[in-house]
């Protein structure tokens, strides 16, 4: 299949996951509270379907809302790039979730945790 340059795709807009339908509050506290991220304002014709969205960088990460899916199963997640890898383990830790080692990718270092909803979660920090 030949590429042709005018139809490629070019970076990732925003990224979705989703946290449990009424789970809102707790999702801010956790995304907003613990990770620092900024909230955006959801464009009106959206705002009431639930969830909320984030800035991350230049990009976003949509909080969705979904029941009668077991996060837990899924290797599905995000990585979140960082420059103070232990600092994110201190505060990972002190909010109560559990750090998961994983096998190294050479040129970084890293770690996964679930969320409190059950999204698999890494962190990454270049060498």
């Amino acid at each position: 299949m030949e590429l042709i340059e005018s139809i490629m795709i070019l970076q990732i807009d925003h990224v979705q996951i989703t946290i449990p339908k009424g789970a809102e509050e707790a999702g801010r506290a956790f995304y907003c509270g613990i990770l620092g991220l900024p909230e955006i304002a959801k464009p009106a014709s959206l705002q009431g379907r639930g969830g909320f969205w984030l800035q991350v960088g230049d990009r976003q990460l949509h909080v969705g809302t979904e029941d009668g899916f077991d996060r837990l199963t899924t290797k599905a997640h995000i990585a979140y790039r960082v420059d103070d890898l232990q600092h994110w383990r201190e505060v990972i830790t002190n909010a109560g979730l559990t750090i998961e080692e994983q096998i190294p990718i050479p040129g970084y270092d890293r770690f996964e945790f679930r969320d409190p909803f059950g999204n698999r979660v890494e962190l990454t920090q270049k060498q």
